[in-house]
């Protein structure tokens, strides 16, 4: 639940949406567009595919933000929409022949998606520029089961809360922590070192991209 103030500016900028103020809406989507491309790019593992999916959310959002009643921060409740719009196209595509249901509770044991990548494969790490380390973590975040690394860029990358990432996915908190252990793990094994050095940096979100995502999402709004 936000805190009073949250919950007052939200509801404030809710209501100037859902009146149409286009500036208001650009604000919305300039402030949460990193936040929501990196989550849905871990589940989509595609750049252009996750453009494509924040900016039908962005429609989808803009279509019912009368409905927002400020029972969780707008923030979730805008995750929460990316990443349904996500998984439909994960679904749609079919990329992955085996994914870990986002909303199932599942708290142990080990399923055969949470095989890990032979790190043989990989050259190994001999340099700890920022740079080269962050790729690498990107691809072995890529690697992970969908459910895995989704938890793993809502809490490490994005920063969010145990009850964020769980309001927005739609399971228990404590399946939160489970996937996000068992992510760290997988990834500790396949890159043999630290995983938290590069993390802020995984799946950069720059101004050329916002502007787009912002613009396309601004037309197909005007268009209705």
């Amino acid at each position: 639940m936000p805190t009073s103030g949250h919950a007052t500016a939200d509801l404030a900028l809710a209501d100037r949406i859902a009146h149409r103020d286009a500036a208001a809406f650009e604000q919305l989507m300039r402030q949460h567009n990193g936040r929501l491309f990196r989550v849905v790019r871990a589940i989509l593992r595609d750049d252009a595919e996750a453009e494509d999916a924040l900016q039908d959310a962005y429609v989808d959002a803009y279509r019912h933000i009368g409905e927002f009643r400020g029972t969780a921060q707008l923030g979730t409740w805008l995750t929460r929409i990316a990443v349904n719009h996500a998984l439909m196209r994960l679904r749609k595509s079919r990329r992955e022949r085996q994914v870990i249901p986002m909303h199932e509770s599942e708290t142990d044991g080990v399923t055969e998606a949470e095989s890990v990548p032979d790190p043989a494969a990989e050259s190994p790490v001999t340099t700890t520029l920022r740079g080269e380390m962050r790729e690498l973590l990107e691809r072995r975040i890529d690697e992970l089961p969908v459910a895995f690394r989704t938890v793993f860029v809502m809490r490490e990358v994005e920063e969010m809360t145990v009850d964020e990432t769980a309001s927005a996915l739609g399971i228990p908190p404590a399946t939160v922590r489970t996937r996000l252990f068992r992510a760290r793990a997988l990834l500790r094994n396949a890159l043999a070192t630290d995983v938290d050095v590069a993390t802020r940096d995984v799946f950069s979100f720059d101004g050329a991209r916002c502007d787009r995502i912002v613009a396309a999402v601004l037309e197909s709004t005007r268009e209705r």
